[in-house]
């Protein structure tokens, strides 16, 4: 389904990234405040935030500006990892440490289930 305007496509992404509007303008590097008039239509919507969105989230060019062919440009899977990454690098060490053998546990709890 082709989502016409490009509001409406801004959107799609934060919804589709689960993002709030804060952290999305943060991602492309402005302030939640542009962001907000720019979503709302109040702001401009240049060409370099564009590239941003493009370069910072992976979402395609073409989609942004026409809603034609596919949202992103790298797997989901590619999307979820590097928001992962970005949280994960926000954590003390101390903190890393916790988190990885968290996911070292969880990841024996699924092979006990899956027996």
């Amino acid at each position: 389904m082709k989502v016409e305007n490009i509001t409406d496509r801004l959107k799609k992404i934060r919804a589709t990234l689960n993002l709030s509007q804060r952290e999305f303008s943060k991602r492309i590097f402005i302030s939640q405040g542009l962001y907000s008039d720019i979503e709302s239509g109040k702001a401009e919507f240049k060409e370099r935030y564009i590239r941003l969105i493009s370069s910072q989230l992976h979402v395609n060019i073409e989609w942004i500006k026409t809603g034609n062919g596919e949202i992103f440009s790298h797997s989901q899977s590619d999307i979820r990892f590097e928001h992962l990454k970005n949280i994960f690098e926000q954590f003390s060490p101390e903190l890393q440490k916790c988190v990885l053998d968290h996911l070292k546990g969880l990841l024996k709890v699924q092979k006990e289930i899956k027996k």
